[in-house]
């Protein structure tokens, strides 16, 4: 399953990287490893979306946004 957009462009900024994160993060299968905790699941999303390039310019924004993400979301 593709992760990039139906158009085909990633942008580099904050909203397009919390869209791919939010679908990475839906596209990965945590119940099969219930002791992972939150960092490590954002390891195992942030490998589905490793060539996005906010997360390869800006990878401690990229975690904050990400674990924002995960509160406001309840993920």
């Amino acid at each position: 399953m593709s992760l990039e957009p139906s158009n085909g462009i990633t942008y580099n900024n904050a909203d397009s990287f919390a869209m791919a994160f939010d679908s990475a993060w839906n596209n990965c299968d945590f119940d099969k490893n219930k002791q992972l905790n939150i960092e490590e699941k954002i390891e195992i999303a942030f490998d589905k979306i490793q060539n996005h390039p906010f997360l390869i310019e800006n990878p401690i924004e990229a975690r904050n946004i990400a674990a924002f993400r995960i509160k406001l979301l309840g993920l």
